[in-house]
């Protein structure tokens, strides 16, 4: 017996993915870093999100950038991806 997935159900609780955005924070240990306005597809009904392998690069590159500044608290959006 083959089970087929819904790429557009949610995994965790069966409701309708749709585009949408999130919030990424990061505890770097010394400090923290909040992005805002993070492009990703979110659950409309637990509002469990994904985010895509492009904008997990970008948001690589804003935490290690932040890990450099040292700063306590950085709190951006994310740029076009």
């Amino acid at each position: 017996m083959v089970i087929e997935s819904d790429a557009s159900r949610c995994p965790l609780c069966g409701g309708t993915k749709k585009s949408g955005k999130t919030t990424f924070t990061a505890d770097l240990g010394f400090g923290v870093v909040v992005v805002r306005d993070v492009p990703a597809t979110v659950c409309s009904q637990c509002g469990a999100d994904w985010i895509g392998d492009a904008v997990a690069v970008k948001i690589e590159e804003i935490v290690s950038d932040a890990r450099k500044k040292h700063h306590m608290v950085e709190i951006t959006t994310i740029g076009a991806v």
